[in-house]
């Protein structure tokens, strides 16, 4: 059980795009810990010189290799996980999520968003971080306290899908923005090549469930990981949707273009779960749903929208 550093340099970092052929930048053993620098922007929407806000150099490194990057996220990775293959499940431990940068942003962007219809200017907010505090300050004076976790986190998608824009979440996880995940809890994503091929980024200081203007509290992020791969049984396929848990709650996942379907999805899960841990019949399981299991919408503004269920512990085990 080994701790590994891995850096964002543009060797490192890819930008707006999953695919299975990618080759892992990073080998690790299960059980091993990675601090893992992200960093998140592109030209438009750095702070202007003077301004007293920070640009990481990794970040201006990444820009300049990347010319005319308009839009993506910038992810870390992949990282191998050794004796990983498909089928098998990847829990990855969020030990650690600190600030990379003295700033973040927020973006309003035409055609994009929950109200496109509505906001048809670009809008661009830089947010001062004082990390010390704990705090970011709005720049109508609004100081919001932070809690940082990763938009996207995800292993590499199944061949079958081929090169994927990193914007939608999928059975690999991705751009999930659920604003749960941050340090303390777990995440659990199916494997779907050799060696799982985790990537992580698209930091987010603070955000709302539903992340509605397609932004959050856009920053640099260093987080610290945990991984501990789980072999599935021969021919038995151990998850086949993200799920999570904080120290608090149990969480179940729905993915789809249709936030009805997703919310269907998400409860499935949930009563799947429940089942699976419990002697409950899936009536049973089903209307303890209703009576104490929480659904929020996660976001609405990747296409794939989501929805997340919150079983608190305690309740049933």
């Amino acid at each position: 059980m080994a701790f590994h550093t891995l850096r964002a340099a543009p060797d490192t970092v890819r930008v707006g795009v999953f695919d299975a052929t990618f080759p892992p930048v990073f080998h690790i053993e299960s059980g091993d810990t990675v601090e893992v620098q992200c960093v998140s922007g592109r030209e438009a929407v750095l702070p202007p010189p003077g301004s007293g806000l920070t640009i990481p150099p990794e970040l201006s490194a990444i820009l300049a290799a990347n010319p005319g990057t308009q839009a993506g996220h910038i992810v870390t990775g992949p990282i191998a996980v050794a004796g990983a293959m498909p089928g098998d499940m990847l829990e990855i431990r969020i030990d650690k999520i600190e600030p990379g940068a003295n700033w973040g942003y927020n973006l309003i962007r035409p055609l994009a968003g929950t109200l496109p219809e509505d906001f048809h200017d670009t809008t661009l907010m830089h947010i001062p971080v004082d990390a010390a505090r704990g705090i970011c300050t709005l720049p109508w004076g609004t100081e919001l306290p932070l809690a940082p976790f990763f938009g996207v986190m995800g292993v590499a998608p199944p061949p079958a899908f081929g090169r994927i824009a990193s914007k939608e979440p999928r059975i690999h996880g991705g751009n999930l923005d659920n604003k749960e995940l941050t340090a303390g809890s777990t995440l659990f994503l199916p494997v779907w090549v050799p060696g799982a091929n985790f990537s992580v980024g698209d930091g987010h200081g603070v955000q709302g469930d539903g992340e509605v203007c397609v932004t959050a509290l856009e920053m640099c992020l260093t987080g610290t990981f945990t991984f501990v791969l789980h072999k599935a049984p021969s021919g038995q396929a151990l998850l086949a949707q993200p799920r999570a848990e904080t120290p608090t709650h149990f969480i179940s996942m729905g993915l789809n273009e249709d936030l009805d379907q997703a919310m269907k999805q998400a409860l499935r899960e949930m009563i799947a779960f429940i089942c699976s841990r419990t002697n409950l019949s899936r009536e049973q399981a089903y209307a303890f749903c209703s009576l104490a299991v929480d659904f929020h919408v996660t976001q609405t503004v990747n296409g794939e929208k989501g929805v997340h269920g919150l079983l608190k512990k305690g309740l049933l085990f």
